[in-house]
């Protein structure tokens, strides 16, 4: 009877482990990336435009 191979059986649970790894990061980094894509466009179009109404528009009212 053929002796069972522990190091072939531990690297292959090695390279499953990494590679699952591998893969779980990069679907954090997409998903990452996909947050980062929507997140400067509503903060950068909204911010500016606000401060720029607001007192421009009271003045105006005020006298």
């Amino acid at each position: 009877m053929a002796t069972p191979n522990y190091g072939y059986e531990k690297r292959q649970r090695e390279l499953a482990k990494k590679k699952k790894k591998e893969e779980k990061l990069k679907a954090k980094a997409a998903g990452r990336q996909h947050q980062d894509s929507d997140a400067p466009e509503e903060p950068g179009a909204g911010s500016p435009e606000a401060p720029g109404d607001a007192p421009a528009g009271g003045d105006s009212a005020a006298d």
